[in-house]
C-alpha cells in the first residue's frame, strides 16, 4: 500500500485500538501501555503509514514553525533577494519558510494568505497586490502575525517594511537633471503601486523644482514587464522631442529601456538611463541604478514577524529603508540632442 494512501484510521482498525489511542502512540505521547505502542508502530510501519505532521496540528490547535511568504512575482530577482534576508533570518530560528507568488492577483493572494492562516503559520509576510488592505482584518483578529513588505499596509495598522521610493525617485531625477537634461522620460509600474506612486512622486517633484518644461509628456505608467515597458519606450524614442534621459522605475522597465536605446543609438549619442534596483546585470552593462538592500528588507521583515510573534501587544511599525544612487557611466552623461 503506498504511502499517500494509509490513513490514521486504518492504522486504527489494523492494530484493535481507537483512533484516539494510534493518534497519540503516533505523536509519540506518553502513557500508553508498550504492548500497544509496540503494536500499533508496528502496523504502521508494516502499512507505509506517514504522519501528517500539518493535520495533526490542525487538529490539536497548534501552530507550525512555519512563516508563510506572498510575493507579487517569484521570478523578480528583488523578491528573490528578499526571500534570502528572509530564510536567512528564519533558519537562524529554526523555522521554515513557506514562498508563493500571487502574480499581482488579488484573489490569488487572498486564497494563498488564508490558506497559511488555516495550516496555521506563525506569520504572513507579504507583499501586496491589495490596495486596500482591510481583508487583512480577519486575519489580524485571529492572531495571526501579518506583515507588509515592499508595500506599506493601508486600511490597516500593521506592521510593515519598504523602501524610501519618494526619496529614490527624486534622487534619479535629480541627478540626470545634474548633468543637463530637462526632457526626462519616467516609465514606470502599475500606477496603484504605491512603490510607483511614490518614485513618481519623487520623480515629479525634481522636476517641479528646477522649473524644467515638457517632462509631463514623457511619463508614462503600467509597465509592469520587459515587454509592455519595451513599446512605451520605443515610442517616446520615435517622438519629434525625444528624451535625452530615462528613468526606469523598476528593473523590468529599466532591462526595457536599455534594450531599446542599445537597438536605437550608437553608444556615443545614447540617451542617459538610470534604472531602479541593483540586479546582477546591471552592473555587467554599465547601468547607473537608485538601489536598496533587498536581503536587508528581508531580514527586517523577519525581525518584524519574530517580534510580533513574542509580543502580540506591540504597536504596528513601519521600518523604511534607504536608497542609493551607483553611478556606472549610464546616468552620467550629458544631452546630446
Amino acid at each position: 500500500m503506498g504511502l499517500k494512501s494509509v490513513t490514521l484510521a486504518q492504522v486504527a482498525e489494523a492494530s484493535g485500538v481507537s483512533l484516539k489511542t494510534a493518534s497519540r502512540v503516533l505523536a509519540g505521547e506518553p502513557n500508553v501501555a508498550p504492548k500497544t505502542r509496540e503494536r500499533v508502530l508496528g502496523v504502521a510501519r508494516s502499512l507505509g503509514y506517514r504522519r501528517n505532521a500539518a493535520a495533526s496540528l490542525l487538529a490539536s490547535g497548534q501552530q507550525a514553525e512555519v512563516i508563510t511568504v506572498i510575493t507579487g512575482d517569484i521570478t523578480n530577482p528583488f523578491y528573490a533577494s528578499i526571500a534570502q534576508g528572509l530564510e536567512e533570518r528564519t533558519r537562524e530560528r529554526r523555522m521554515i519558510l513557506n514562498l508563493s507568488s500571487s502574480n499581482e492577483n488579488v484573489e490569488t493572494e487572498w486564497e494563498l494568505a488564508t490558506s497559511a492562516a488555516r495550516l496555521r503559520s506563525r506569520a504572513l509576510i507579504v507583499v501586496s497586490a491589495m490596495e486596500d488592505h482591510s481583508r487583512y482584518l480577519d486575519l489580524l483578529r485571529t492572531g495571526m502575525t501579518v506583515v507588509f513588505v515592499d508595500r506599506e499596509a493601508r486600511g490597516i495598522e500593521a506592521d510593515s517594511v519598504v523602501l524610501d521610493d519618494e526619496a529614490g525617485g527624486k534622487m534619479a531625477a535629480a541627478h540626470l537633471l545634474g548633468f543637463g537634461h530637462e526632457r526626462i522620460a519616467y516609465i514606470g509600474d502599475y500606477e496603484w503601486l504605491p512603490t510607483q506612486q511614490w518614485r513618481l512622486a519623487g520623480y515629479t517633484q525634481a522636476m517641479e523644482q528646477a522649473g524644467a518644461h515638457g517632462w509631463q509628456e514623457l511619463v508614462r505608467t503600467g509597465a509592469h514587464d520587459v515587454e509592455s515597458a519595451r513599446k512605451v519606450a520605443g515610442a517616446l524614442v520615435e517622438r519629434e522631442d525625444s528624451p535625452t534621459a530615462f528613468i526606469g522605475g523598476n528593473n523590468r522597465s529599466a532591462l526595457a529601456i536599455l534594450q531599446e536605446l542599445r537597438l536605437r543609438y550608437p553608444a556615443a549619442v545614447r540617451p542617459a538611463l538610470i534604472g531602479f534596483d541593483d540586479v546582477e546585470w546591471a552592473s555587467v552593462l554599465g547601468m547607473s541604478v537608485i538601489s536598496s538592500d533587498p536581503v536587508e528588507v528581508g531580514r527586517q521583515a523577519a525581525d518584524l514577524a519574530i517580534a510580533r510573534i513574542e509580543d502580540p501587544s506591540r504597536d504596528a511599525q513601519i521600518v523604511r529603508l534607504p536608497m542609493t544612487l551607483t553611478a556606472r557611466g549610464s546616468g552620467e552623461r550629458a544631452p546630446f540632442s
